[in-house]
């Protein structure tokens, strides 16, 4: 199994004015952690797009690039593009161009995001979500198996026997589809035969058993090998030196975060007895010092059998040494306790 990390590099909003703060720095030190996650070990390394004053990164490839350029092995994926309100040719050269400067570790993970702002950004009608991603995937997919391409739809432009360049170095792209359990979302990666990212961000991760297993079947049924149906288990948590010191540290920038998104949403406040219910073996943050994190790993590879874990540090801001701590402790203790128990090496 495959471990890594993903972040959205959130930051800090002011109170008053509702305006991004420390944005480069913020960038910056997420270069930093993902050149640290390589150093220790770590699989893969993803981060997310968001077009908000609380996350500072709109352009996945363009921070990836920049982390190329400072590891060896790491693999390094979007989490996610959001696909939707993109144009599927820019996002295939632009992680085509990744795939060159990383030698070969570029992924896309693609799906149809959390949040809204990017539908009115780019000019893209929310009324017609669903049937927006199924056209532009198809795009994408059909741009990673051709050099020349003929296509039309609805709501891009077509193209007319057109080459899309640079092609990658590897063949295919890797295209992961990111689903937050919709059936239809899963049924769709069964049915092309996509590796999918399945995020689990609240209550018993055992209750998305049905889902992993629904798609396995529905993609052999599909006729695609099952070696090629691959899931990845995305997961809120943190580690510290102590579960007491992991649930200080990240509780107040989760709670905040959280209840401010819940706000727009309609959920309720994210209480103490909530993240330390959730902390259990049978919850959804994987939290803890370095045992427990093995543990509950360990644990949701019995449920799921998946060939991923991703695991995002920061929900909320948290000061950036601490974040090199835990992902330190989950690069040089929790991976290879995990890897040896599973009786696999790194990729």
């Amino acid at each position: 199994m495959e471990l890594g990390l993903f972040s959205f590099a959130e930051t800090r909003v002011d109170p008053e004015t509702g305006r991004q703060l420390e944005a480069g720095t913020r960038i910056r030190h997420l270069i930093e952690e993902i050149e640290l996650a390589d150093r220790v070990g770590l699989d893969v390394y993803g981060v997310g797009e968001h077009h908000r004053a609380d996350y500072s990164v709109s352009a996945p490839a363009v921070v990836l690039a920049a982390a190329a350029a400072r590891t060896e092995r790491i693999r390094l994926t979007s989490a996610v593009t959001v696909l939707s309100s993109d144009d599927p040719v820019r996002v295939f050269q632009d992680f085509a161009t990744l795939d060159h400067l990383s030698e070969g570790r570029a992924e896309i993970m693609a799906g149809r995001g959390s949040f809204t702002e990017s539908f009115p950004l780019f000019g893209q009608d929310l009324s017609e979500y669903d049937e927006i991603f199924e056209e532009k995937l198809g795009l994408l997919l059909k741009l990673r198996e051709n050099e020349r391409i003929t296509w039309s739809g609805r709501h891009r432009p077509p193209i007319e026997d057109r080459p899309v360049y640079p092609r990658p170095a590897q063949s295919p792209l890797p295209v992961w589809l990111a689903v937050g359990g919709s059936p239809n979302s899963v049924l769709r990666a069964a049915r092309l035969g996509l590796p999918m990212a399945l995020a689990i961000i609240g209550g018993a991760p055992a209750r998305f058993a049905p889902i992993a297993r629904a798609y396995r079947e529905a993609g052999v049924e599909a006729g695609h090998d099952p070696s090629r149906l691959r899931v990845s288990i995305n997961s809120h948590g943190f580690l510290a030196d102590s579960a007491a010191e992991a649930a200080d540290i990240a509780f107040p920038p989760f709670a905040e975060t959280m209840t401010r998104i819940g706000r727009e949403r309609g959920w309720p406040p994210t209480t103490r007895a909530q993240f330390d219910a959730e902390s259990r073996l049978e919850g959804a943050l994987v939290l803890g010092s370095p045992d427990e994190v093995i543990e509950k790993i360990l644990y949701q590879h019995e449920v799921f059998g998946h060939d991923r874990f991703l695991l995002q540090l920061t929900v909320g801001p948290i000061a950036h040494d601490r974040v090199l701590h835990a992902i330190e402790l989950f690069g040089t203790k929790v991976a290879p306790v995990v890897r040896r128990e599973l009786g696999v090496g790194r990729p």
